[in-house]
């Protein structure tokens, strides 16, 4: 990984969209700092979209994608897809409403079977904000999470884990595929096709398939903390963690912006449920 100081004029300057990972990568310790939300700001005005693509729940999903200055929000690892137009809320989600009832109660039987052999194990706090996944606190011991992993997958369904979660959902998507199922109706853009004009900045072993996928990536500083569940590293890496790492990626983007406007993307839909 090289620091996102050294990073070339001619990688920056075409990134017309940041897709970004959000606990401990927009956030710090579980806050969101001014300087991080003034660094949004600033990317918008600069034309720069941000879309957060997170485990975070659909009730944290839903604030960010009404409050903040993003585009749009990819939650709960992909499960669906917030987007805003003036003040209304688009939802998209992965899996058809049938199927997502039948993915919530085969995960809360999971959840069940799994605490009972593992007592130590809790929910999430906020587990019942979320629509589409299954969260338990992370343990503190590696192992015991990385066993926890094998048997949400042992059971058929996917399984990741960052900072804060081990994460389970039924439905075959991650960061990468739900992006290019949800990318182009909101920006135009694909994720496979305009890659130069796609940034993506994470932390953790949940955000390792856009790592591996995007060119133009780059880890806060904590990211060297899970590099061994992360078997293709960033291209970049920051000096800050979390928002203050964000910070410095926008700031590096923003230093090297065009001085004429970059082309606009296309029109969002106006579309809502």
């Amino acid at each position: 990984m090289r620091p996102i100081s050294a990073a070339a004029s001619v990688d920056l300057r075409g990134v017309q969209v940041v897709l970004t990972d959000m606990d401990d990568t927009l956030t710090f310790d579980g806050k969101l700092s001014a300087e991080t939300y003034d660094a949004l700001e600033r990317l918008e005005a600069a034309g720069v979209r941000v879309i957060p693509v997170t485990a975070a729940p659909a009730g944290w999903c839903d604030q960010m994608v009404r409050m903040w200055p993003v585009t749009a929000v990819i939650g709960e690892n992909g499960g669906f897809c917030f987007s805003r137009e003036g003040t209304s809320v688009t939802r998209r989600f992965w899996s058809t409403p049938d199927m997502l009832e039948a993915a919530q109660s085969r995960l809360a039987d999971m959840a069940r079977t799994i605490m009972k052999k593992h007592p130590e194990l809790t929910l999430s706090d906020d587990q019942p904000f979320r629509r589409t996944s299954l969260a338990l606190a992370r343990p503190e011991d590696r192992a015991t999470a990385r066993a926890v992993l094998r048997e949400f997958e042992a059971r058929g369904a996917s399984a990741t884990a960052n900072s804060l979660w081990v994460i389970a959902w039924f439905g075959g998507y991650n960061k990468v595929t739900a992006v290019r199922k949800f990318l182009p109706a909101i920006t135009g853009l694909d994720i496979d096709l305009d890659r130069d004009r796609l940034l993506f900045v994470g932390d953790s072993a949940n955000d390792a398939p856009m790592f591996a996928h995007m060119p133009k990536s780059v880890g806060v500083s904590t990211v060297t903390r899970h590099l061994a569940d992360i078997p293709h590293p960033p291209t970049w890496v920051t000096k800050g963690a979390g928002g203050a790492g964000f910070v410095e990626v926008a700031d590096a983007i923003l230093a090297n912006r065009p001085d004429a406007p970059a082309k606009a993307l296309p029109a969002r839909s106006a579309e809502s449920h």
